[in-house]
């Protein structure tokens, strides 16, 4: 696969099932054995701060092999304001496809499109070690945390416009939809193929090490 090869478009209804399921190919046990991300997205094309314009999928020859979306969200500032910022996720590839710079193309592309709209920053929960290569830095180096009022590791923030978040000291708030109903997501998932739960896994290991990078927000 050339990266050249590969076409960055809107996604179309037509694609939605078939985003669902690179999206839960993706995910599956990469995080927690199983995965709910497919379940999310298919929630988030109706979610009120599902931004469309940002629901970008990268396709070879036709075929949809990668997908990023975006939705809405704000930081409610210790001054009693609200900043509004914007974030991405599920961001997903194929298992086959990945590692060859197509979550790149996405990323850089949509966080283009994002200034060109006129959003000023993106947070997003994700691993440092990735995504401090497109620019993104600790959202505590903005005095921003998570709902709960920690400084969290995997809280990454990046600034469209400079200074965007200088003045946006707060608390992180994603869309409710992330609040997602695992009950729910179960009964969505039993409409796909069969496969396996497993753990153990090095992506297990490194996402448990990340939720408990958390501190105090004082």
């Amino acid at each position: 696969m050339h990266r050249e090869n590969i076409q960055l478009r809107p996604e179309r209804a037509s694609d939605y099932r078939i985003v669902e399921e690179l999206t839960r190919e993706a995910f599956w046990n990469h995080y927690v054995p199983g995965c709910n991300e497919h379940y999310l997205v298919h929630m988030m094309r109706e979610s009120e701060s599902f931004i469309k314009e940002l629901d970008i999928v990268a396709t070879e020859n036709e075929t949809l092999v990668g997908n990023i979306m975006y939705t809405k969200a704000n930081i409610r500032c210790d001054n009693g304001e609200k900043c509004p910022v914007i974030s991405f996720g599920p961001i997903s590839v194929l298992p086959g496809f990945q590692g060859q710079g197509i979550g790149t193309l996405l990323i850089e592309h949509t966080k283009k499109l994002a200034k060109d709209l006129g959003y000023k920053a993106i947070l997003i929960y994700g691993d440092p070690s990735y995504y401090s290569r497109f620019g993104f830095t600790a959202a505590e180096t903005y005095k921003i945390g998570t709902p709960d009022n920690m400084y969290a590791a995997p809280l990454q923030a990046l600034e469209l416009t400079e200074g965007a978040l200088s003045d946006c000291s707060g608390r992180f708030f994603e869309d409710p939809i992330f609040d997602i109903d695992e009950a729910k997501a179960k009964e969505f998932d039993k409409s796909f193929p069969y496969k396996e739960l497993q753990n153990s896994y090095p992506s297990q290991e490194r996402f448990l090490q990340l939720v408990k990078m958390r501190t105090p927000r004082l």
